[in-house]
């Protein structure tokens, strides 16, 4: 192995060659910083305007242009801009700078684009849960509870149990807080479970009407008649005649109307009481091709399969009012107050009122029940 052999001239070309400029005399006539900077490479600190183009210092006009083109994307796009100026460092010095900031920006455009994409789930703000509805009967033979139950599941998420009954049974359920809510037409019997304290925040909600229904021979001939007494009274005398018999609220009508007309209900002609709800009662009534006292919305729901007519309508006492109620929480500490109140409110809202308002017109060509939200009783049967 030889040793390579000094070539003087070389010191020479070392002095006056390419790595003259480096020199530290030649870096500060550059604008660059004498000392503290390893050679070869540009102050990346220094701002363009100090690298004059005839400063006369090797590779200035390089640099200036390089310096020039270098900083003007930090106006237009600071991010690029700022990836940029880390250009003229070594590699193993600003690559994993970039790295880390291109990272960055990828995370970003992913997480937005998945935020966009997909947002997650709606945060369910119903209630849930569940509740007990006592209410008469009139209200499920109708069908009208088919419609609304479901629609308030809908809307709140509350499973909803119903128990018909009379509208006297329904009432002392809430007696015994045996039940959340009630939904009743027996004014009179419920302001006294009212004044008590079983019932609170209770609402008009709708209203239809009683109606005398009989055979299409009308033995009585109470139809075409406008006084309610007078049909009440020829009834009395021919009969037959079909009670609920059950303290429901229809059954409390038919009472109140014998002692308007003035009639002993002993003296009622084959007056016989069945104890059930409304659709039972019609059909025994049909059977016996008797009379009776039924609310519209049951009847109309049940006509094509009675031979029963329509014999007296319209008197003012036969008005059919419903009303709604909480069954009071302070009282009874069972009750369900959320679902309960909620179910209140619900049948008193304008979507549920509409709802009403068109249950039976496609079917009836008439609506079974009149919405009533918002008024007073005065102002029913106008």
């Amino acid at each position: 192995m030889t040793l390579a052999t000094w070539n003087p001239s070389r010191k020479r070309e070392c002095a006056e060659g390419p790595y003259q400029r480096h020199r530290p005399n030649a870096a500060s006539a550059a604008g660059y910083p004498a000392t503290g900077q390893p050679r070869g490479r540009p102050w990346v600190g220094q701002p363009a305007a100090t690298v004059g183009r005839d400063s006369g210092a090797p590779g200035a006009r390089f640099m200036a242009e390089r310096q020039r083109v270098r900083y003007a994307p930090a106006s237009i796009l600071p991010e690029v801009g700022a990836l940029l100026k880390f250009a003229t460092l070594p590699l193993a010095r600003w690559a994993p700078a970039v790295l880390a900031a291109f990272a960055v920006l990828f995370a970003t455009a992913c997480s937005d684009s998945d935020s966009e994409k997909d947002p997650g789930p709606e945060k369910d703000t119903r209630i849930g849960g569940s509740m007990i509805l006592a209410t008469t009967t009139s209200t499920q033979d109708s069908g009208l509870l088919d419609v609304l139950v479901p629609a308030f599941k809908e809307a709140t998420g509350v499973e909803v149990k119903v128990i018909a009954v009379g509208t006297g049974a329904a009432l002392e359920m809430a007696a015994k807080g045996d039940a959340d809510a009630v939904l009743t037409h027996a004014p009179a019997s419920e302001k006294k479970y009212v004044d008590s304290g079983d019932l609170v925040e209770g609402k008009l909600v709708m209203h239809n009407d009683f109606i005398i229904v009989g055979p299409p021979s009308d033995p009585a001939r109470i139809k075409g008649l406008k006084d309610l007494n007078a049909a009440m009274k020829a009834v009395a005398g021919t009969g037959p005649f079909i009670s609920r018999g059950d303290d429901s609220g229809t059954h409390k009508k038919e009472l109140e109307l014998w002692k308007a007309a003035g009639v002993d209900l002993a003296t009622v002609k084959s007056r016989e009481e069945t104890g059930q709800g409304m659709g039972a009662t019609l059909n025994i009534a049909n059977e016996r091709n008797g009379y009776t006292l039924t609310d519209r919305a049951t009847y109309l729901s049940l006509k094509k399969n009675l031979n029963l007519e329509i014999l007296f309508e319209g008197a003012k006492p036969l008005l059919n009012i419903y009303h709604v109620f909480l069954v009071s929480p302070t009282k009874h500490t069972g009750v369900k107050e959320p679902q309960g109140r909620a179910f209140v409110e619900f049948m008193v809202a304008a979507r549920t009122q509409e709802l009403i308002g068109a249950f039976g017109k496609d079917k009836f060509g008439e609506p079974l029940f009149v919405p009533d939200a918002g008024k007073s009783e005065d102002q029913l049967g106008q």
